[in-house]
């Protein structure tokens, strides 16, 4: 069962099941949704695991989360991952160095690791709508691989409509085309005018907003959403992490460039249920909030502006995930009293003792631009390609004190070829777009480049509006009612 991080307002159910949680996200006092309570597992659970399929662990660990879901829904969801790259491995394990391996997450249609909850979730929720015979519109806010994950797991579902909102010149050239060229008539994509957390604050009000319900209602809609805030994204991503604990003899450390904390949320709640992982290692770029928090125990947001990096989509400062974590470790109503504040003063500070429980479980380092770029021509010359993001969880890997005899797993949550002009800068070449940046780097390295990416250059741009975050809730309506 499903509980709320911020305590129940007394309008809605006290615990709620999975699906009830996917379909209708918003919780009381503008909280999330997280599990009651997380099943241990013992030595022998995790031995008789071991051996399993990525699709048949991911049906043991949903059944050991109390998740109940018909076997043909489960089964047509995991099946999604037939597409990606290696059916058998769809989040392969790559060795760099003896204390080092690489998760690569990214081998699904849009190549980035949206994918890997994204592909089964989009199903799952499509199919309970068509049971019930109901209407959904799923909002998605995005800083550049949500956003063309959602759309691609959508498109053409039956009973869903999908409005994507992301930052107008804040993703790559590719992302950008993933989302625009989408031809499927139930979708709409949006640019605004801002950053990702004017979007996702944007997605967030909307959920809460009792005038666009009813407004919805009127029209036999429901509400829901794509983002981590939903919590059937984050049960997807609790399976790579036990996967890849479960490749490992001995426990090992997990290192996550992280934004809105999803993934890292994924890897804490693996931890908890006994999956053999140590430190989870948080890898931010110059909006290093994470590490402030992690390190201080302080989350202060007052008087930052985001700043654009090379790492676009960790280009957050009101990291959604979080206070999932801090409902594990501090309860319902520590939770609701640090989150208001940060709403209304833009401030928390945890007490020692919370400060210490955090850091229990979580280390932290961020990574300038500068450094990345290093990280990638360094890595690059040695035979290995990677992207910005990826970057940053080397050099939390270079930086961060651990013991060199425990292995760390970095995720890599993007392919090279979303943030090629990064990469060709990196390696010599400066001030390109994508399109020249991805030939550039084919011919500088001998690598190829993938036909989904390729393919996207020659597609015309259908979604071209970009409006104020004011409008946001007029275009929707707009749409739905055309």
């Amino acid at each position: 069962m499903l509980i709320e991080t911020r305590g129940n307002d007394s309008q809605k159910p006290l615990n709620v099941e999975f699906s009830h949680a996917i379909l209708n996200p918003d919780a009381s006092f503008g909280g999330l949704y997280a599990p009651e309570a997380l099943p241990i597992l013992g030595q022998e659970a995790r031995i008789r695991l071991k051996d399993l399929s990525y699709a048949k662990l991911a049906k043991e660990i949903f059944a050991l989360l109390g998740i109940e879901l018909e076997e043909e829904i489960l089964h047509e969801a995991l099946s999604l991952y037939d597409h990606f790259d290696d059916p058998a491995h769809p989040a392969p394990l790559v060795p760099l160095k003896r204390d080092l391996s690489v998760l690569e997450l990214y081998h699904g249609p849009t190549r980035a690791f949206k994918d890997m909850a994204l592909q089964p979730f989009g199903r799952i929720l499509s199919r309970l709508a068509q049971q019930r015979g109901e209407r959904y519109l799923i909002l998605a806010a995005t800083s550049g691989d949500t956003g063309p994950a959602t759309l691609e797991s959508f498109a053409n579902q039956k009973n869903i409509q999908v409005v994507c909102l992301y930052p107008q010149g804040g993703t790559s050239d590719v992302q950008r085309l993933q989302m625009t060229t989408q031809e499927a008539k139930n979708l709409k994509v949006l640019g605004i005018h801002g950053d990702f957390d004017d979007a996702q604050a944007a997605l967030k009000s909307l959920l809460k907003d009792d005038h666009f319900r009813a407004s919805l209602t009127q029209k036999g809609i429901s509400l829901s959403a794509a983002n981590s805030v939903n919590f059937g994204r984050i049960a997807f991503q609790i399976i790579y992490h036990a996967y890849a604990s479960l490749r490992s003899d001995s426990p090992i450390d997990v290192i996550v460039p992280s934004g809105n904390f999803g993934n890292a949320l994924g890897a804490f709640y693996a931890k908890l249920m006994g999956f053999g992982i140590g430190k989870i290692m948080i890898a931010s770029n110059a909006n290093n909030i994470l590490t402030e928090l992690i390190t201080t125990g302080i989350y202060d947001i007052r008087g930052k502006t985001l700043k654009k990096t090379q790492s676009p989509a960790m280009d957050i400062l009101k990291s959604s995930n979080v206070e999932r974590v801090l409902f594990a470790l501090l309860g319902a109503q520590r939770t609701k009293t640090l989150m208001e504040n940060l709403e209304k003063e833009g401030f928390y500070a945890l007490n020692a003792s919370e400060l210490e429980k955090l850091q229990e479980h979580f280390v932290a380092l961020f990574c300038e631009d500068s450094e990345g770029e290093r990280i990638i021509r360094e890595y690059a010359k040695a035979g290995y390609l990677m992207d910005p993001h990826t970057a940053t969880g080397i050099k939390a890997y270079e930086g961060l004190e651990s013991d060199s005899q425990t292995l760390k797993v970095l995720c890599s949550t993007a392919e090279w070829t979303k943030f090629a002009p990064t990469v060709a800068k990196a390696l010599g070449k400066e001030g390109v777009r994508d399109l020249e940046a991805l030939h550039y780097v084919k011919e500088a390295l001998g690598v190829e480049i993938h036909p989904a990416i390729n393919s996207l250059f020659a597609k015309k741009e259908i979604h071209t509006e970009v409006i104020q975050k004011e409008k946001i809730k007029e275009q929707i309506l707009a749409w739905l009612g055309a």
